[in-house]
């Protein structure tokens, strides 16, 4: 064997021998992957259209309820407010004089109510008066037809006295006719007197009569006025909660979220909106999702993970969260996911209302190799142009 030939039978060893390392370590590679490809999960995310960090509680519009000029504000951007306080007041003049012209008549009103009813009271009290005076006059009249009635029985018996003696001639023709002339006169007297009572009752019931109708004329302008009083009261509660509702108030303490720039003297629409009152509350994320991605995906529970815009998630990191309610109603092809913040975490970025951002939520751990065969299979299912 020549020197050429054993050279040759050596390169021949050496290159058998490099191919079956290759081989082997290409193999274990594709062992090793594949046992990665099936064994190992990963984590699948569905991130949203949009998201932002939202109080737990709804901000509340501050509108003008009525069109006019302002006269008072203190809007302020930032600003504080507590539950009731008035932030901006519209002009109230004309309700303000209106309500001093209805509480003028009013206290106009008091004072002819006072006089009727004094009036009233001296009508009744004079009609008891009269009533008492009649009773006591039917009593009188009543004693003196009995004092005529004995006085005539008296003159009776007199003149058949006289009329006896006369007969015996005892007494003269002229003392008789004077004895019967006095029967008659006492006799006319009591018939006289028999009518009074009746005359007494009634004019008395004349006076009653005449005494009712002035005291139910008073009665009705007394409740003539007091309607009138009663209806400006109303005017003037009414007045009052309209110029009240001039006065724009807080409907609820927190913080002036936005604030229209408005300065004494500025005209505002009614309905506009003056600003927003942020309530204390504790901070949540808001997440928009597409429909498909969203629905049976997404649930209560899940973790995920906010990327806020501004601050690099490589420096600053993200804000870890978990579902916490997912909306059930569609709205511009979107859903609401709503998330709270997990407690155990430090952050190294101030967190606040409105600051906007993208959230990650994990939907589900997949291997590898089934996550291959899921998209080749999307992939061949989906429609392809230019076929049927």
């Amino acid at each position: 064997m020549t020197a050429f030939s054993k050279t040759y039978l050596a390169l021949l060893q050496e290159r058998s021998g490099g191919s079956v390392l290759a081989i082997a370590t290409g193999l274990a590679l594709l062992g090793g992957w594949m046992w990665w490809a099936t064994q190992i999960p990963v984590s699948l995310y569905e991130v949203s259209s949009e998201a932002r960090l939202e109080l737990d509680a709804s901000t509340y519009p501050v509108q003008a309820p009525f069109a006019g000029r302002v006269v008072k504000t203190s809007l302020r951007a930032g600003q504080l407010v507590k539950q009731g306080e008035v932030m901006v007041e519209i002009d109230a003049a004309p309700d303000q004089l209106q309500m001093r012209q209805e509480q003028v008549r009013a206290i106009g009103l008091a004072p002819e109510i006072a006089r009727l009813r004094n009036q009233l009271q001296a009508e009744e009290a004079a009609r008891e008066a009269e009533q008492r005076s009649a009773k006591s006059l039917g009593v009188e009249a009543q004693s003196r037809i009995r004092e005529a009635e004995a006085a005539m029985q008296f003159a009776e018996d007199e003149w058949k006295r006289t009329q006896k003696l006369s007969v015996a001639g005892l007494v003269a023709a002229r003392d008789l006719d004077r004895s019967a002339a006095e029967l008659r006169r006492l006799r006319a007297s009591v018939v006289t007197l028999e009518a009074a009572p009746g005359r007494l009752a009634q004019e008395q019931a004349t006076k009653d009569r005449e005494r009712d109708v002035r005291i139910e004329r008073i009665r009705s302008e007394i409740v003539k006025l007091e309607s009138e009083r009663s209806t400006i009261g109303a005017a003037i509660e009414k007045l009052g909660y309209e110029i009240e509702r001039k006065k724009v108030r807080a409907p609820i303490g927190g913080r002036l979220a936005e604030s229209l720039l408005l300065r004494v003297g500025a005209v505002v629409q009614e309905g506009e909106k003056l600003g927003s009152i942020l309530p204390s509350g504790a901070l949540m994320i808001a997440g928009v999702y597409p429909a498909p991605a969203a629905f049976g995906r997404i649930r209560a529970g899940q973790k995920a993970r906010m990327r806020l815009q501004g601050f690099p998630w490589a420096e600053f990191g993200a804000v870890q969260a978990t579902v916490s309610r997912v909306a059930q109603e569609i709205r511009d092809q979107q859903v609401r996911v709503e998330l709270y913040i997990d407690a155990d975490q430090t952050l190294r970025m101030p967190l606040e209302h409105g600051m906007p951002g993208a959230v990650e939520i994990e939907v589900e751990r997949i291997a590898p190799a089934a996550l291959l065969l899921r998209s080749a299979g999307q992939a061949l299912s989906a429609p392809q142009l230019g076929r049927p």
